[in-house]
């Protein structure tokens, strides 16, 4: 009898990565618990309020998943313990924190090693989790197409994988003495056996899930030649989590696009077809998923497939939550996120969105001196209220200005015996002139950028 089918034979409901595992992401886990938020910093005044922002982040991304926050606290570190994470008086303050407000989870809005969480879980006696893992549930709960689904679970399953000691720590060890039929051999517990067991069909689903992952994507590269052959102007609308994307989508192209007041409320990248007023121009525009501070290497690694449609691009129309006390260092997120991806030099319209907020009159000094600051930093910006649709035909005017930018006007002499090209001219661009002369044909005429190189052979 095989090691799989003994533990079967004895456990059956453990043999398959079930309820304590695969539903590890679960929103029913955490759901309605009270929790402690941990953050820490090293260095003066400046370097807390810093960590008060992530916790607040942290906070709001604990209520998209369900979980009650309780309190936050900022602990200012020297060094850390590779342990605990903690030093031992900041591990007993916690504890005494917990104990005041009746926390039954402790969420630390750093990345924690799997050591550590179990070395914290056995100190603190509750469970442990950090941003990553937060982040990961928020997903998996709003994952919604097959490409998103799957790259999430690649994500989990990946997180999984180091942590499997923690999920059998319920089960038995056992062990032989000396002699014996068994040869006096160390014995393997059932959890060493199932942890064996587990972390081959963890293998197994990353292959499996790395396979589907590819087929996905060479459907989207078939979908983005035949973009490219469209030559319809594409533009992404890239940004830091709720700062207002799907809501400026849905002013753009009035489609029925989901749109919640939270973060990640969308992962899913969707594409929607328009016209520009006035001239007509149609332009395809890509709502990608949202970026953020210390996102898990996992998740960067597993939407990267997603997140290269940025890069696809012609255009990048960047939204910024102007109304953000922490605007600057989103912005700069969401730019650094693009140059990984060999994106940053594509051209770029900068939106300052919620410009409704700083009108109102509770906005604050704060708020203030982070626009202005916002202002000096992008100087040729588009501000707009996406939710209330103000500032709608100042971007128009810019995407025509960007789109007028990347076309060429050029003079063309094409032999009639070639007329496919003079066709291919008119096709492609706007003729402005055109005359016959012996057996040419003579055009002016306005062409994209993406396709003038088309014609080089023509130019006179």
């Amino acid at each position: 009898m095989t090691t799989e089918e003994q533990i079967s034979k004895e456990h059956p409901q453990d043999i398959l990565l079930d309820a304590s595992r695969l539903t590890w992401f679960d929103k029913k886990r955490f759901s309605n618990m009270p929790a402690l938020l941990v953050g820490v910093y090293k260095g003066g005044s400046d370097t807390r309020l810093q960590c008060l922002e992530y916790l607040q982040e942290l906070r709001l991304l604990c209520d998209t998943h369900e979980i009650q926050t309780v309190d936050q606290i900022a602990l200012s570190m020297r060094t850390y313990s590779s342990a605990n994470f903690l030093s031992t008086g900041k591990l007993e303050e916690v504890r005494r924190t917990m104990d005041a407000l009746g926390a039954k989870l402790v969420v630390f809005d750093d990345e924690i090693t799997p050591a550590q969480q179990r070395n914290l879980e056995s100190v603190l006696r509750v469970p442990v989790i950090d941003r990553a893992e937060v982040i990961l549930c928020v997903f998996a709960d709003r994952a919604k197409t097959k490409e998103a689904k799957l790259q999430v679970e690649l994500a989990q399953v990946k997180y999984i994988a180091p942590r499997l000691k923690r999920m059998w720590t319920h089960l038995s060890r056992q062990s032989g003495g000396g002699g014996g039929s068994s040869g006096g051999g160390y014995l393997k517990g059932v959890g060493e056996k199932q942890i064996e067991i587990d972390r081959r069909l963890l293998k197994n689903k990353i292959d499996r899930l790395n396979q589907l992952i590819r087929e996905v994507k060479n459907s989207r590269a078939t979908q983005r030649s035949l973009r490219e052959r469209s030559e319809i102007p594409v533009f992404a609308i890239v940004g830091y989590t709720n700062a207002g994307k799907s809501t400026l989508m849905k002013q753009l192209t009035l489609a029925d696009v989901f749109i919640e007041d939270k973060l990640f409320a969308t992962l899913d990248t969707t594409t929607r077809k328009f016209q520009l007023p006035g001239n007509k121009q149609e332009l395809l525009l890509i709502d990608t998923v949202g970026f953020i501070r210390k996102l898990p290497h996992l998740l960067v690694m597993a939407f990267r497939s997603t997140l290269e449609e940025a890069v696809q691009t012609d255009v990048l129309i960047h939204v910024i939550d102007a109304s953000h006390p922490m605007a600057l260092e989103q912005a700069a997120t969401t730019l650094e996120v693009l140059k990984e991806l060999h994106a940053g030099d594509k051209p770029v319209i900068t939106v300052l969105n919620k410009m409704d907020r700083l009108k109102s009159d509770e906005v604050t000094p704060q708020q203030n001196e982070v626009y202005q600051k916002l202002r000096l930093a992008y100087p040729r910006v588009i501000e707009v209220s996406a939710v209330a649709g103000e500032g709608m035909d100042a971007l128009f005017e810019e995407i025509k200005y960007v789109l007028q930018k990347r076309r060429h006007i050029v003079n063309l002499r094409i032999p009639q015996s070639e007329y496919q090209m003079v066709s291919e001219a008119i096709r492609q661009g706007k003729i402005i002139s055109q005359e016959y002369i012996d057996n040419d044909v003579l055009i002016e005429v306005d062409l994209p950028v993406t396709v003038a190189y088309r014609f080089d052979a023509y130019k006179v």
